[in-house]
């Protein structure tokens, strides 16, 4: 992936501008910035799920698998259930590898609303194994997890990257990763919203 100039809003509103970095295969990046400084903004505008202010973004088609704060599941439908509907989707026969990556074996056949907070997010983010998408894009991603949990993410994201992935991060959590780090607070737009307040809900 390579970002070129790139210029993000929200509501309208400048937030980065001037963002550029590329990502190769295999690589890892860190967004880094506090709450309302962009992370999100950025990391959506990259998904294609707003339209950006300026500048390029290169990346393959159907590259992208996006994980935000909703970890999108449907709430009658058990654990397996849950991934073979993704895995279906996306034509990636990877739902027994995603249960055991996040040792979701023995809660297989337990509905999705009977599980915990941390339960759930592993589910949501089990998710991303099934698609079989190498670029993943991820917002704050081990919220409502463990240790032992976000140990078992750090391990699925090295496989990912070993596997020639890559994966664009914005967390404040140590993964175990060798990452590069990408301050966003640095491509601030002038004039922009100051962090915090209103808007850092929607960073």
């Amino acid at each position: 992936m390579r970002v070129e100039d790139l210029g993000c809003q929200r509501g309208g509103v400048p937030v980065l501008e001037g963002v550029s970095f590329t990502l190769a295969a295999g690589e890892a990046l860190a967004l880094r910035g506090p709450n309302g400084s962009g992370k999100t903004t950025l990391l959506r505008t990259i998904a294609g799920l707003q339209p950006p202010a300026g500048g390029r973004i290169e990346l393959a088609e159907d590259s992208v698998a996006y994980g935000a704060h909703a970890d999108g599941l449907k709430a009658t439908l058990t654990v397996a259930e849950n991934l073979a509907f993704w895995a279906a989707i996306h034509a990636c026969d990877k739902v027994s590898e995603a249960l055991e990556a996040f040792e979701l074996r023995p809660l297989a056949t337990r509905p999705a609303q009977k599980l915990s907070a941390g339960q759930k997010r592993r589910l949501g983010l089990a998710r991303l194994l099934v698609t079989g998408r190498p670029l993943w894009l991820l917002d704050e991603p081990t919220v409502s997890l463990d240790a032992d949990s976000v140990g078992l993410f750090g391990r699925a994201v090295r496989a990912h990257l070993s596997a020639g992935g890559a994966a664009l991060i914005a967390t404040h959590t140590d993964l175990g990763l060798e990452a590069r780090v990408l301050d966003v607070t640095a491509f601030a737009a002038t004039g922009g919203p100051a962090p915090g307040g209103f808007a850092e809900a929607f960073a």
